[in-house]
Protein backbone atom coordinates (compact mmCIF):
# COMPACT_ATOMS: atom_id res chain seq x y z
CA UNK A 1 0.00 0.00 0.00
CA UNK A 2 2.85 2.51 1.27
CA UNK A 3 4.66 1.43 -2.51
CA UNK A 4 1.67 2.53 -4.66
CA UNK A 5 0.76 5.93 -2.82
CA UNK A 6 4.50 7.08 -2.90
CA UNK A 7 4.43 8.68 -6.59
CA UNK A 8 1.35 9.99 -6.10
CA UNK A 9 1.32 13.92 -6.53
CA UNK A 10 4.99 13.87 -5.82
CA UNK A 11 7.36 16.79 -7.01
CA UNK A 12 10.50 15.64 -8.92
CA UNK A 13 11.99 18.59 -8.26
CA UNK A 14 11.35 18.96 -4.32
CA UNK A 15 11.04 15.48 -3.10
CA UNK A 16 7.59 16.62 -1.69
CA UNK A 17 4.10 16.20 -2.31
CA UNK A 18 1.44 18.25 -3.72
CA UNK A 19 -1.77 16.38 -3.34
CA UNK A 20 -4.19 19.62 -2.82
CA UNK A 21 -7.81 19.54 -2.72
CA UNK A 22 -9.56 18.47 -5.80
CA UNK A 23 -6.90 17.91 -7.53
CA UNK A 24 -5.83 14.99 -10.36
CA UNK A 25 -2.98 14.22 -7.52
CA UNK A 26 -5.97 14.60 -5.03
CA UNK A 27 -7.97 12.08 -7.61
CA UNK A 28 -5.76 10.05 -7.64
CA UNK A 29 -5.57 9.28 -3.89
CA UNK A 30 -9.30 8.85 -3.80
CA UNK A 31 -9.17 6.27 -6.11
CA UNK A 32 -6.67 4.23 -4.16
CA UNK A 33 -8.63 4.51 -1.38
CA UNK A 34 -11.91 3.34 -3.06
CA UNK A 35 -10.10 0.19 -4.30
CA UNK A 36 -8.51 -0.75 -1.30
CA UNK A 37 -12.00 -0.57 0.64
CA UNK A 38 -13.27 -2.77 -2.73
CA UNK A 39 -10.32 -5.14 -2.49
CA UNK A 40 -11.31 -6.11 0.91
CA UNK A 41 -14.79 -6.50 0.37
CA UNK A 42 -15.46 -3.10 2.24
CA UNK A 43 -19.29 -1.25 2.14
CA UNK A 44 -17.35 1.91 -0.25
CA UNK A 45 -18.97 5.29 0.69
CA UNK A 46 -19.02 8.85 -0.02
CA UNK A 47 -20.39 11.33 1.99
CA UNK A 48 -22.26 14.46 1.32
CA UNK A 49 -19.07 16.49 2.24
CA UNK A 50 -16.82 14.27 -0.05
CA UNK A 51 -15.31 12.27 2.65
CA UNK A 52 -14.31 8.43 1.90
CA UNK A 53 -15.94 5.64 3.84
CA UNK A 54 -15.15 2.13 3.74
CA UNK A 55 -17.52 0.18 6.51
CA UNK A 56 -17.01 -4.03 7.78
CA UNK A 57 -20.34 -3.89 9.21
CA UNK A 58 -23.78 -2.19 8.78
CA UNK A 59 -22.73 1.42 7.78
CA UNK A 60 -25.95 2.46 9.54
CA UNK A 61 -25.26 0.74 12.66
CA UNK A 62 -25.07 2.17 16.10
CA UNK A 63 -21.49 2.55 18.34
CA UNK A 64 -19.43 2.16 15.13
CA UNK A 65 -15.83 2.71 15.83
CA UNK A 66 -13.86 4.64 13.21
CA UNK A 67 -10.24 5.40 12.32
CA UNK A 68 -8.16 7.07 9.34
CA UNK A 69 -6.99 9.87 8.49
CA UNK A 70 -6.35 12.24 5.62
CA UNK A 71 -4.48 12.03 2.20
CA UNK A 72 -4.27 15.40 1.00
CA UNK A 73 -1.02 17.41 2.13
CA UNK A 74 0.72 20.68 2.11
CA UNK A 75 2.73 22.80 -0.59
CA UNK A 76 5.74 20.25 -0.78
CA UNK A 77 4.80 18.06 2.31
CA UNK A 78 6.20 14.43 3.72
CA UNK A 79 5.30 11.21 2.62
CA UNK A 80 3.87 10.54 6.60
CA UNK A 81 1.45 13.37 7.43
CA UNK A 82 -1.91 11.95 6.95
CA UNK A 83 -1.18 8.92 4.87
CA UNK A 84 0.36 6.68 7.47
CA UNK A 85 -2.91 6.51 9.59
CA UNK A 86 -5.06 5.68 6.32
CA UNK A 87 -2.85 2.70 5.33
CA UNK A 88 -2.33 2.35 9.04
CA UNK A 89 -5.92 1.84 9.23
CA UNK A 90 -6.55 -0.63 6.10
CA UNK A 91 -3.14 -2.77 7.88
CA UNK A 92 -4.81 -2.90 11.06
CA UNK A 93 -8.18 -4.07 9.60
CA UNK A 94 -6.09 -6.95 7.77
CA UNK A 95 -4.25 -8.12 10.69
CA UNK A 96 -7.66 -8.38 13.03
CA UNK A 97 -8.67 -10.60 10.21
CA UNK A 98 -5.45 -12.55 10.19
CA UNK A 99 -6.58 -13.00 13.99
CA UNK A 100 -9.63 -14.16 13.39
CA UNK A 101 -11.36 -11.32 15.54
CA UNK A 102 -14.88 -11.19 15.78
CA UNK A 103 -16.46 -7.05 15.76
CA UNK A 104 -19.33 -6.33 17.97
CA UNK A 105 -19.58 -3.04 16.19
CA UNK A 106 -19.88 -1.43 13.08
CA UNK A 107 -15.58 -0.52 11.79
CA UNK A 108 -15.11 1.63 9.21
CA UNK A 109 -11.95 4.07 7.90
CA UNK A 110 -12.50 7.52 6.97
CA UNK A 111 -10.29 9.83 4.88
CA UNK A 112 -11.61 12.96 5.19
CA UNK A 113 -10.83 15.62 2.51
CA UNK A 114 -8.84 18.87 2.67
CA UNK A 115 -7.15 18.63 5.79
CA UNK A 116 -4.21 20.69 5.01
CA UNK A 117 -5.99 23.65 4.05
CA UNK A 118 -3.42 24.27 1.58
CA UNK A 119 -5.79 25.22 -1.59
CA UNK A 120 -8.14 27.10 0.10
CA UNK A 121 -6.82 28.53 3.17
CA UNK A 122 -8.99 26.48 5.98
CA UNK A 123 -7.49 23.33 7.56
CA UNK A 124 -10.42 20.49 8.04
CA UNK A 125 -13.16 21.48 5.80
CA UNK A 126 -14.19 17.92 5.38
CA UNK A 127 -14.45 17.31 8.98
CA UNK A 128 -15.50 20.85 9.55
CA UNK A 129 -18.50 20.76 7.19
CA UNK A 130 -18.86 16.92 8.91
CA UNK A 131 -19.17 18.44 12.29
CA UNK A 132 -21.02 21.98 11.51
CA UNK A 133 -18.51 23.93 12.42
CA UNK A 134 -17.78 25.33 8.93
CA UNK A 135 -20.98 26.42 7.36
CA UNK A 136 -22.13 25.60 3.72
CA UNK A 137 -22.26 29.46 3.34
CA UNK A 138 -18.78 30.37 4.53
CA UNK A 139 -17.40 27.35 2.29
CA UNK A 140 -18.91 28.38 -0.88
CA UNK A 141 -17.19 31.60 -0.57
CA UNK A 142 -13.59 30.18 -0.02
CA UNK A 143 -10.95 30.74 -3.29
CA UNK A 144 -7.80 28.88 -4.25
CA UNK A 145 -5.21 31.23 -5.28
CA UNK A 146 -6.38 31.04 -8.85
CA UNK A 147 -9.79 32.82 -7.77
CA UNK A 148 -11.56 29.13 -8.06
CA UNK A 149 -13.89 28.80 -5.55
CA UNK A 150 -14.60 25.62 -3.76
CA UNK A 151 -17.90 24.55 -4.95
CA UNK A 152 -16.58 24.86 -8.75
CA UNK A 153 -13.78 23.23 -7.88
CA UNK A 154 -15.66 20.39 -6.37
CA UNK A 155 -17.74 20.14 -9.33
CA UNK A 156 -15.03 20.04 -11.93
CA UNK A 157 -13.62 16.70 -9.81
CA UNK A 158 -17.33 15.37 -9.89
CA UNK A 159 -18.97 15.81 -6.83
CA UNK A 160 -22.17 17.62 -5.98
CA UNK A 161 -21.24 20.46 -3.87
CA UNK A 162 -25.08 21.40 -3.17
CA UNK A 163 -25.50 18.52 -0.30
CA UNK A 164 -22.54 19.74 1.90
CA UNK A 165 -22.73 20.72 5.41
CA UNK A 166 -23.69 19.12 9.10
CA UNK A 167 -24.31 15.58 9.19
CA UNK A 168 -25.24 14.90 12.52
CA UNK A 169 -26.79 11.36 12.11
CA UNK A 170 -23.83 9.74 10.46
CA UNK A 171 -21.73 11.21 13.84
CA UNK A 172 -24.33 9.52 15.93
CA UNK A 173 -23.94 6.37 14.78
CA UNK A 174 -20.12 6.96 16.11
CA UNK A 175 -19.26 5.60 19.50
CA UNK A 176 -15.39 6.25 18.85
CA UNK A 177 -13.22 8.19 17.10
CA UNK A 178 -9.54 7.32 16.56
CA UNK A 179 -7.01 8.61 14.23
CA UNK A 180 -3.36 7.55 13.54
CA UNK A 181 -0.94 10.11 12.76
CA UNK A 182 3.03 10.32 12.71
CA UNK A 183 4.24 12.76 15.56
CA UNK A 184 4.95 16.28 14.59
CA UNK A 185 7.70 16.68 17.00
CA UNK A 186 10.26 14.56 18.58
CA UNK A 187 8.43 14.16 22.19
CA UNK A 188 8.42 9.95 21.59
CA UNK A 189 12.12 10.29 20.06
CA UNK A 190 13.61 9.25 23.31
CA UNK A 191 11.03 6.88 24.57
CA UNK A 192 8.78 4.45 22.50
CA UNK A 193 7.41 3.72 19.21
CA UNK A 194 3.72 4.90 20.04
CA UNK A 195 2.33 7.18 22.19
CA UNK A 196 -1.33 8.92 23.21
CA UNK A 197 -2.50 12.34 22.69
CA UNK A 198 -3.97 14.28 25.24
CA UNK A 199 -4.74 17.61 23.83
CA UNK A 200 -4.46 19.92 20.83
CA UNK A 201 -3.14 23.56 21.43
CA UNK A 202 -5.52 26.32 20.65
CA UNK A 203 -4.40 27.62 17.05
CA UNK A 204 -5.70 29.53 14.07
CA UNK A 205 -4.46 31.32 10.72
CA UNK A 206 -4.47 34.96 10.82
CA UNK A 207 -3.74 37.61 7.26
CA UNK A 208 -2.19 40.81 8.20
CA UNK A 209 -2.40 43.28 5.41
CA UNK A 210 0.32 45.90 4.86
CA UNK A 211 -0.80 48.91 2.56
CA UNK A 212 1.69 51.09 1.72
CA UNK A 213 2.76 53.23 -1.77
CA UNK A 214 4.20 51.49 -4.79
CA UNK A 215 7.19 53.66 -6.01
CA UNK A 216 10.47 53.35 -7.94
CA UNK A 217 13.14 51.86 -6.23
CA UNK A 218 15.97 53.49 -7.12
CA UNK A 219 14.34 57.29 -7.66
CA UNK A 220 12.09 57.58 -4.37
CA UNK A 221 14.05 59.05 -1.69
CA UNK A 222 14.26 56.67 1.74
CA UNK A 223 12.21 59.63 3.38
CA UNK A 224 9.65 59.74 1.14
CA UNK A 225 8.86 56.14 0.84
CA UNK A 226 6.11 54.08 2.14
CA UNK A 227 7.21 50.74 2.19
CA UNK A 228 5.43 48.06 3.73
CA UNK A 229 8.23 45.23 3.17
CA UNK A 230 9.60 47.30 6.32
CA UNK A 231 6.69 46.76 8.45
CA UNK A 232 5.93 43.21 7.06
CA UNK A 233 9.58 42.82 8.17
CA UNK A 234 9.45 43.77 11.46
CA UNK A 235 6.36 42.31 12.52
CA UNK A 236 7.87 38.92 11.52
CA UNK A 237 10.69 39.61 13.78
CA UNK A 238 8.49 40.56 16.61
CA UNK A 239 6.06 37.87 16.25
CA UNK A 240 8.95 35.68 16.93
CA UNK A 241 10.57 37.21 20.00
CA UNK A 242 6.93 37.71 21.28
CA UNK A 243 6.14 34.05 20.88
CA UNK A 244 9.23 32.97 22.43
CA UNK A 245 8.40 34.89 25.63
CA UNK A 246 5.12 33.48 25.53
CA UNK A 247 6.25 30.43 25.29
CA UNK A 248 4.01 29.70 22.16
CA UNK A 249 4.67 29.51 18.22
CA UNK A 250 4.51 32.08 15.70
CA UNK A 251 5.29 31.62 12.42
CA UNK A 252 4.49 33.62 9.07
CA UNK A 253 5.23 31.16 5.82
CA UNK A 254 3.32 32.21 3.47
CA UNK A 255 3.37 35.76 1.47
CA UNK A 256 2.58 37.75 -1.12
CA UNK A 257 3.19 41.02 -2.40
CA UNK A 258 1.94 43.27 -5.21
CA UNK A 259 3.00 44.50 -7.74
CA UNK A 260 6.09 42.14 -7.10
CA UNK A 261 8.96 43.36 -9.26
CA UNK A 262 12.51 44.00 -8.14
CA UNK A 263 12.73 47.28 -8.80
CA UNK A 264 9.57 48.68 -7.20
CA UNK A 265 8.66 49.08 -3.92
CA UNK A 266 5.48 47.29 -3.23
CA UNK A 267 2.13 48.72 -2.56
CA UNK A 268 0.86 45.55 -0.51
CA UNK A 269 2.40 43.28 1.54
CA UNK A 270 0.57 40.07 2.56
CA UNK A 271 1.43 37.48 5.11
CA UNK A 272 -0.30 34.80 6.68
CA UNK A 273 0.21 34.29 10.57
CA UNK A 274 -0.12 30.73 12.04
CA UNK A 275 -0.10 31.21 15.60
CA UNK A 276 -0.48 28.53 18.44
CA UNK A 277 -0.31 28.23 22.48
CA UNK A 278 -1.04 25.97 25.17
CA UNK A 279 -4.10 27.46 26.17
CA UNK A 280 -6.69 30.25 24.54
CA UNK A 281 -5.61 33.17 26.86
CA UNK A 282 -2.08 33.34 26.14
CA UNK A 283 -2.99 32.90 22.15
CA UNK A 284 -5.32 35.37 22.14
CA UNK A 285 -2.93 37.94 24.05
CA UNK A 286 0.14 36.67 21.92
CA UNK A 287 -2.44 37.95 18.38
CA UNK A 288 -3.48 40.89 20.03
CA UNK A 289 0.49 42.07 20.93
CA UNK A 290 1.94 41.16 16.93
CA UNK A 291 -1.48 43.28 15.92
CA UNK A 292 -0.52 46.35 18.40
CA UNK A 293 3.17 46.46 17.17
CA UNK A 294 2.77 45.62 13.19
CA UNK A 295 -0.02 49.14 13.80
CA UNK A 296 2.47 50.63 15.91
CA UNK A 297 5.71 50.18 13.12
CA UNK A 298 2.78 50.84 10.20
CA UNK A 299 2.53 54.27 12.07
CA UNK A 300 6.05 54.94 11.75
CA UNK A 301 6.13 53.50 8.47
CA UNK A 302 2.95 55.88 6.96
CA UNK A 303 1.92 52.04 6.33
CA UNK A 304 -1.47 50.96 7.22
CA UNK A 305 -2.23 47.40 8.83
CA UNK A 306 -5.03 45.47 8.20
CA UNK A 307 -5.46 41.84 10.48
CA UNK A 308 -8.41 39.53 9.31
CA UNK A 309 -8.82 35.82 11.16
CA UNK A 310 -9.13 33.71 8.41
CA UNK A 311 -9.62 30.46 10.92
CA UNK A 312 -9.42 29.31 14.42
CA UNK A 313 -9.84 26.47 16.72
CA UNK A 314 -9.74 26.29 20.26
CA UNK A 315 -8.29 23.97 22.92
CA UNK A 316 -8.72 20.58 22.43
CA UNK A 317 -8.80 17.96 25.31
CA UNK A 318 -9.56 14.35 24.18
CA UNK A 319 -11.99 12.03 25.32
CA UNK A 320 -10.15 11.51 29.07
CA UNK A 321 -11.71 7.98 29.66
CA UNK A 322 -10.76 6.87 25.79
CA UNK A 323 -7.27 8.23 26.41
CA UNK A 324 -7.02 6.25 29.31
CA UNK A 325 -8.43 3.01 28.13
CA UNK A 326 -6.23 3.79 24.75
CA UNK A 327 -2.39 4.43 26.85
CA UNK A 328 -3.35 0.71 28.94
CA UNK A 329 -4.41 -1.11 26.02
CA UNK A 330 -0.84 0.12 23.94
CA UNK A 331 0.81 0.34 27.21
CA UNK A 332 0.93 -3.55 27.75
CA UNK A 333 3.27 -5.45 30.46
CA UNK A 334 5.43 -1.63 30.18
CA UNK A 335 2.89 0.43 31.47
CA UNK A 336 0.41 3.04 30.11
CA UNK A 337 2.24 4.62 26.92
CA UNK A 338 3.52 7.96 26.57
CA UNK A 339 0.52 10.34 26.74
CA UNK A 340 1.97 13.88 25.40
CA UNK A 341 0.12 17.34 24.00
CA UNK A 342 0.32 18.29 20.26
CA UNK A 343 0.73 22.00 18.54
CA UNK A 344 -0.46 20.61 15.21
CA UNK A 345 -4.18 20.06 14.31
CA UNK A 346 -6.32 17.39 13.19
CA UNK A 347 -9.56 16.20 12.12
CA UNK A 348 -9.85 14.09 15.33
CA UNK A 349 -9.92 17.48 17.04
CA UNK A 350 -12.82 18.95 14.67
CA UNK A 351 -14.47 15.79 15.36
CA UNK A 352 -13.66 15.64 19.36
CA UNK A 353 -16.71 18.00 20.26
CA UNK A 354 -19.63 15.23 19.01
CA UNK A 355 -17.51 12.20 19.16
CA UNK A 356 -15.38 10.46 21.56
CA UNK A 357 -12.27 10.90 20.21
CA UNK A 358 -8.57 9.71 20.53
CA UNK A 359 -4.80 10.25 18.54
CA UNK A 360 -2.22 7.91 18.46
CA UNK A 361 1.41 8.97 17.65
CA UNK A 362 4.32 7.00 16.10
CA UNK A 363 7.63 8.34 16.78
CA UNK A 364 9.25 10.68 14.44
CA UNK A 365 13.13 10.62 14.68
CA UNK A 366 13.47 13.57 13.49
CA UNK A 367 10.11 15.14 14.19
CA UNK A 368 10.47 16.98 11.43
CA UNK A 369 7.26 17.86 9.55
CA UNK A 370 5.54 19.72 6.08
CA UNK A 371 8.67 18.59 4.58
CA UNK A 372 10.22 16.00 2.36
CA UNK A 373 12.38 14.90 5.36
CA UNK A 374 9.77 13.56 7.41
CA UNK A 375 10.30 10.12 8.47
CA UNK A 376 9.24 7.37 10.47
CA UNK A 377 11.13 3.78 10.59
CA UNK A 378 9.02 1.08 9.02
CA UNK A 379 9.39 -0.77 12.74
CA UNK A 380 7.88 2.21 13.90
CA UNK A 381 5.55 2.22 11.39
CA UNK A 382 4.65 -1.57 12.43
CA UNK A 383 4.49 -0.82 15.79
CA UNK A 384 1.81 1.47 15.21
CA UNK A 385 -0.10 -0.62 12.87
CA UNK A 386 0.02 -2.95 16.02
CA UNK A 387 -1.39 -0.81 18.49
CA UNK A 388 -4.23 0.34 16.24
CA UNK A 389 -5.30 -3.22 15.64
CA UNK A 390 -5.38 -3.82 19.48
CA UNK A 391 -6.79 -0.62 20.08
CA UNK A 392 -9.91 -1.51 17.50
CA UNK A 393 -10.08 -4.99 18.94
CA UNK A 394 -10.75 -3.48 21.79
CA UNK A 395 -13.31 -1.11 21.16
CA UNK A 396 -14.53 -2.97 18.84
CA UNK A 397 -15.43 -6.08 19.98
CA UNK A 398 -17.23 -4.93 23.25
Amino acid sequence: MWAELLPVGRSAASGGYRRFAWSSADAECRDWFEGQARARGLTYELDRNGNQWAWLGDPQGPGAVVTGSHLDSVPDGGAYDGPLGVVSSFAALDELRARGTELARPLAIVNFGDEEGARFGVACIGSRLTAGVLSPGAAFELRDADGVRLPDAMERAGHDPAAIGADGDRLARIGAFVELHVEQGRHLAEDRPVGVASAIWPHGRWRFDFHGEANHAGTTRIEDRRDPMLTYANTVLTARKKARLAGALATFGKVAVEPNGTNAIASLVRGWLDSRAADEPTLTALVAEIERAAAERGDRDGVRVELTRESYTPVVDFDGPLRDRLARVIGGDGGAAPVLPTGAGHDAGILASAVPTAMLFVRNPSGVSHSPAEHAEEADCLAGVAALADVLEDLACQ
